[in-house]
């Protein structure tokens, strides 16, 4: 899938990829669906988050986690015209995996039901946020300062198809495993 440049792709992409998704976990038994992931025949283990996503839960927190900072930044930076601290937290694009930590550790209360319902939640935001911008203020750079040298869609690819597709390779391998 290439990536988008205009809103309708990322629209479709975003809710094509989220679907998919959906499907490969609904294809999984619910035994399966709650069974530990064992990546130890992964070839790149240098990956940090290869060892942090211990279970499906995981993941889907990942991915909910993931739009929650970028509502955030989106309501700090495009709404408030303000200029967020992105990624957060006192951490930068480099100390990544510390802040991928961060979030892992958060949620480990949060049954994975819970997290399934967080994420559909949360997809439903980053859409009618999506659908609320034309494509100019998605895909044109400079429009919102925070943004600074990227696009408002950037982000939006960034924290829906991309990761959508991120999560389904993990997910794909877990499965693979387990059958």
């Amino acid at each position: 899938m290439s990536r988008p440049t205009t809103k309708a792709d990322l629209i479709s992409a975003a809710n094509e990829q989220f679907d998919k998704m959906w499907k490969l976990i609904d294809s999984m038994p619910e035994a399966a669906q709650d069974a530990a992931f064992d990546f130890s025949n992964v070839a790149d283990k240098k990956e940090a988050h290869w060892a942090r996503d211990k279970n499906l839960r995981d993941v889907l927190i990942h991915l909910y986690e993931w739009h929650q900072m970028v509502k955030g930044w989106y309501e700090e930076g495009t709404v408030k015209g303000g200029m967020p601290a992105v990624p957060g937290g006192g951490y930068t694009w480099a100390t990544l995996p510390g802040l991928n930590m961060e979030i892992w550790k958060r949620y480990q209360d949060v049954p994975l039901s819970s997290a399934k319902d967080m994420l559909r939640e949360s997809h439903a935001d980053m859409m009618r946020i999506i659908g609320s911008h034309t494509n100019d203020e998605l895909f044109s750079k400079g429009v919102y300062k925070w943004t600074k040298t990227s696009t408002l869609g950037a982000y939006f690819i960034s924290s829906t198809s991309s990761h959508y597709d991120w999560a389904m390779k993990k997910i794909k391998l877990h499965a693979k495993n387990i059958t």
